[in-house]
């Protein structure tokens, strides 16, 4: 028996079962013993056909004659591939046995190879029961902090919002029902009227197959048996549709139906669709809109309005006209909405391009927080912290930063175009005529204001639309491309021009630019589509290109206040890598967690102007079990004494290392301990690990509590929660809240120390390692930070109002720790990206405030008094004013509480020799230690103050102890050398001098990542 037949034969007998017997369906039939029944069935099913075109008054006979009689029509080459191989005369013979009553001789029926085919068909057959009671995959709307959608969370095939039947106007349904199943109301889940119509239609006519579907049948198909375009998925298909008539009522199959269909542009229902192509709700639809969707679901990319808008506008048509048939509308409507736009959305404001890691980190807390198991069982509606335009800055300085980082040290590497659009634009060539030229511009306002109200022969004049310009195909490939690294901020264009002649691109706008290749010289091909980075200005437009880098990075901002994330990027791109290093990943801080140890000398009653030796130091092990710690500045020398402020702001690894002996507690385990236990309580770590590396960040932390400590510091110790997520509800019903509650105050250190602190990072930004950020250090406090080998680069800062945390660095899941190289400090590769954050916050509606002076509580325990800065030395008037603890009413006068003061004098010059050219800390500019300038003068300049009226953005800056050189000057070697002793020449005031203390070393930079002696450390 012909294979095809068989399978027909198959169909046959379902479609004969679910028409005369629907309540007793059989799915298994004895092939030895039930070949007499499954002919019984066969021949009352066609009866009951040829009944059901008698009632509609077709001969059914002349139908299926006008397909068989000729079998050149669906034998020859144009025949359907399905009927390739099918004898005609067989079928033709097949249909006189069983609808004609007749018995032919030379019958090709076998009863025993039909039931085998039907019953392997129905197999592991799904449960109708399931459809009733399914919860169909939904998108969850994320709302931003002003309550504007942002985002939408789904599975794939699932980006849907379910809406109630009873929510879906009579007009849509009525729409949907004239496009795909005008018998829907009547039939019993199969038309067989359809079903004869689509099998005869196939035969006599080659060409799209009709599928004679009823919407009942394509709920079972979408939602539970597969769109698998095969026989025995059809009869799987039928069966459980009737089931399912017997299990619901129309309306909820209905329900189910619009709820589930693909509408194009990744929109499953038709709430989704009616909000991805019209931005409005179902509810909201006009007729025409309506008409535009009911079409959709024959063919979404055949049809759909972005691609083949005339080919959408027929469809509708079909859709008016066939609603008119039905009486649904009258012909005037129909008339009308004919002659209406198409009125659809441009397809990018459906799309989510930022905020990717954020969305991931709200999901997660909907888990931990709300309880929910995802967010794509049902309809949520979340309301998240994100500040919408300050995400979007955020990813675009991360980017630029990261991009900027390779560029400058020659890391940037070209590997391929992101995509080309060779083919698309082949195909738009293709499919649409050639461009005609460009419409007339519209008329001034002012000419429109002066304008006749257009009659009589006006009028039609007046309604004729203007020719619209035909946009070029590179165009509106480059429009409707979804480009891989869909998040990346730079605009994507299109190579139009290479060669000798220059390389020209295409924007999106339409505009043309020359480009400026970089490391893709010599590599780009027609169409490529790259990333750049326009120069407007005078002139011709510019770009330059932008390449993809290797390099990582990671940014968040934290509002201070309440821990809400503003603002978070867990990576350059979220497609390249789902790994968000804000909340998923550890790295080593180097001096960013510096702050914690001076933190703990400072509540242990030392002042900002205590004097500590920044000279070698051995500290012994611990417990007596191990070896002793002997770490290095990175210069391997030190500056002599120097105030605990500027041990803070200059980022010097001994003075660190000395404040545990003896600064803290009276042994240095003793002061380790007090330090881990300040890190325990602000909850950086979960453990701390007891070796002395640790004061120096040797102890990886995740971004987002070292954010949430940072925060601490601005809140003089009420240490917030970091959280993403606000609200959650379902059907405009409250599910989650997130709990008002207060920063919970770190114990460990009293509200005194954390305000010396955060003065003292205050002058990390006007004059210290972070010094590039001068220019806004009156905002602004904060702590660079390297690790091991240049592996980290950091920034930790914050603002009255928000907490801005900058990672950068290499992955190292496979177990390689990489370089970013000499001299990529903190303050190089990351004080640059945080800058630009620090700017887009306050453009996008974070305050911009100078930073707060002590709250009541710690004002009432605090002394404001002058100071001579080098020294710490207090005077009668004017100087830098430093804030000190009191105690008992008192200034406590810790200066020289770890250096005694005859120590000092044993180290000061011979002043009779005029020796203060050599003097430590470069005594010849700012005066000896005590304050004293040559000449028996003392300083009582205030060098902040000076400083601060000094500030501008561009490198030159007041510079009160002469430590720094304009960073406009050329370059000159000096050298120096590294930790193990070896040369290592680096230029003095160059972009990698910018961390470290330069009046007398011959270069500096930020020593944080040098934790002991052990190179391997």
């Amino acid at each position: 028996m012909n294979a095809i037949l068989i399978k027909l034969f198959a169909t046959a007998l379902t479609l004969s079962q679910v028409t005369t017997r629907p309540d007793a369906v059989r799915t298994q039939f004895d092939p030895a013993k039930d070949g007499g029944q499954v002919v019984a069935i066969l021949r009352d099913g066609c009866a009951h056909m040829r009944k059901s075109f008698d009632i509609e008054d077709i001969n059914l006979d002349e139908l299926i004659s006008t397909a068989m009689e000729d079998p050149s029509a669906v034998a020859g080459d144009n025949a359907p591939k399905i009927l390739h191989g099918l004898d005609i005369a067989e079928l033709n013979t097949s249909y006189k046995q069983f609808c004609k009553g007749e018995n032919p001789a030379n019958s090709p029926f076998e009863a025993a190879a039909v039931i085998a085919f039907y019953n392997n068909a129905v197999k592991d057959l799904p449960s109708a029961e399931a459809l009733r009671d399914i919860k169909l995959p939904s998108a969850s709307v994320i709302l931003d902090a002003a309550g504007k959608p942002y985002s939408e969370t789904f599975e794939t095939h699932g980006r849907r919002l379910v809406v109630p039947i009873e929510g879906v106007p009579d007009l849509v349904q009525k729409a949907f029902v004239a496009a795909e199943d005008k018998r829907f109301y009547q039939h019993h889940g199969i038309d067989e009227r359809g079903v004869i119509r689509a099998f005869v239609g196939n035969l006599a006519s080659p060409g799209r197959p009709a599928g004679g579907s009823t919407i009942t049948q394509q709920v079972v198909k979408n939602l539970s048996v597969g769109d698998d375009v095969t026989y025995e998925r059809k009869i799987r298909e039928m069966i459980v549709a009737s089931r399912l008539e017997r299990l619901q009522t129309k309306p909820q199959i209905l329900g189910l139906y619009l709820n589930g269909i693909y509408l194009g542009r990744g929109a499953y229902g038709i709430e989704m669709a009616a909000r991805s192509w019209f931005g409005k709700s179902v509810g909201a639809l006009t007729l025409p809109e309506a008409a535009l969707l009911a079409g959709l679901p024959k063919g979404p990319n055949y049809y759909s309005p972005d691609k083949y808008p005339e080919r959408a506008r027929e469809r509708r048509a079909y859709v008016l006209s066939r609603m008119k048939e039905e009486g649904t509308i009258t012909e005037a409507q129909m008339n009308a909405a004919l002659a209406s736009d198409l009125g659809i959305k441009p397809p990018d404001a459906a799309r989510q391009d930022s905020g990717f890691y954020l969305v991931d980190h709200v999901a997660r807390e909907t888990r931990t927080f709300a309880g929910l198991d995802t967010l794509t069982n049902a309809s949520y509606t979340v309301r998240a912290t994100v500040n919408a335009g300050l995400q979007s800055a955020l990813e675009a300085a991360l980017q630029e930063g990261l991009a900027a980082y390779e560029r400058g040290t020659g890391r940037a590497r070209y590997e391929g175009p992101e995509l080309n659009l060779s083919e698309a634009i082949k195909r738009i060539e293709a499919a649409a005529p050639a461009p005609e030229p460009a419409a007339e511009p519209a008329p001034a306002p002012e000419a429109k204001k002066g304008a006749k109200t257009a009659k009589g022969a006006d009028k039609a004049a007046a309604k004729a639309p203007a020719k619209p310009t035909v946009q070029p195909a590179w165009q509106r490939a480059l429009a409707s491309t979804r480009p891989p690294l869909y998040d990346v901020r730079w605009p994507l264009a299109v190579v139009l021009q290479t060669g000798k002649n220059g390389t020209r691109i295409g924007l999106p706008d339409g505009r043309v630019a020359s480009l400026e290749p970089g490391p893709a010289r010599g590599k780009l091909q027609l169409y490529d589509a790259v990333r750049v980075r326009l120069r407007e200005g005078k002139g011709s437009l510019r770009a330059e290109l932008r390449v993809r880098p290797t390099v990582q990075g990671a940014a968040i901002v934290l509002e201070n206040r309440t821990g809400k994330i503003l603002a978070m990027s867990g990576g350059f791109s979220y497609p390249l890598s789902q790994l968000n290093r804000v909340t998923q990943a550890v790295r080593q801080p180097g001096s960013t967690l510096k702050p914690l140890t001076y933190l703990a000398a400072l509540n242990a009653g030392l002042q900002p102007n205590t004097l500590v030796m920044d000279s070698a130091v051995t500290l012994p092990p611990i417990g007596g079990v191990g070896d002793s710690w002997s770490p290095k500045n990175y210069d391997g020398g030190g500056s002599g004494a120097t105030t605990i402020r500027r041990g803070l702001e200059f980022s010097k690894n001994l003075v660190t290392a000395r404040l545990l002996q003896g600064g803290i507690a009276a042994k240095a385990p003793d002061s380790l301990q007090r330090v881990c236990d300040v890190a325990l309580e602000a909850q950086l770590y979960a453990e701390c690990e007891r070796y002395y590396p640790f004061v120096l960040g040797a102890q990886p932390v995740r971004m987002i509590d070292l954010a949430s400590f940072y925060a601490a510091i601005a809140n003089e110790g009420a240490r917030p929660s970091a959280y993403a997520l606000e609200a959650v509800e379902r059907d405009g019903k409250p599910l989650y809240r997130h709990p008002d509650k207060a920063p919970v105050r770190i114990g460990s250190a009293d509200r005194v120390a954390f305000y010396q602190l955060k003065t003292m990072l205050q002058g990390v930004t006007q004059h210290g390692t972070a010094a590039a950020l001068s220019g806004i250090s009156a905002y602004v406090a904060g702590k660079t930070g390297t690790s091991e080998n240049e592996n980290d680069a950091w920034f930790a800062g914050f603002s009255n109002e928000i907490t801005v945390v900058v990672w950068a660095g290499y992955d190292n899941a496979d177990g390689v720790r990489r370089t970013l190289g000499r001299g990529q400090t903190g303050g190089h590769v990351s004080v640059p990206i945080a800058r630009a954050i620090f700017q887009a916050a306050w453009a996008n509606g974070v305050a911009r405030t100078p930073l707060a002076p002590p709250s009541p509580e710690a004002k009432a325990l605090i002394a404001d008094l002058p100071i001579e800065p080098r020294s710490g030395q207090r005077v009668a008037g004017g100087g830098f004013i430093e804030h000190f603890r009191l105690k008992g009413g008192q200034v406590a006068d810790t200066q020289y509480a770890l250096v005694p003061r005859d120590t000092l004098y044993a180290m000061r010059p011979d002043a009779e020799d005029g020796d203060y050219a050599n003097a430590e800390d470069g005594a010849d500019v700012a005066g000896d230690l005590f304050g004293n300038l040559p000449g028996g003068r003392r300083t009582t300049e205030d060098p902040f103050a000076q400083r601060r009226s000094a500030e501008t953005d561009s490198g030159r800056t007041a510079d009160p102890w002469g430590l720094r050189r304009d960073r406009r000057e050329e370059p000159q070697a000096w050298p120096g050398r590294d930790r193990y002793g070896q040369v290592n020449p680096v230029p003095f005031g160059s972009p990698f001098d910018d961390e470290g203390d330069t009046r007398t070393r011959q270069r500096r930079r930020d020593p944080d990542y040098l934790f002991g002696d052990d190179p391997g450390y």
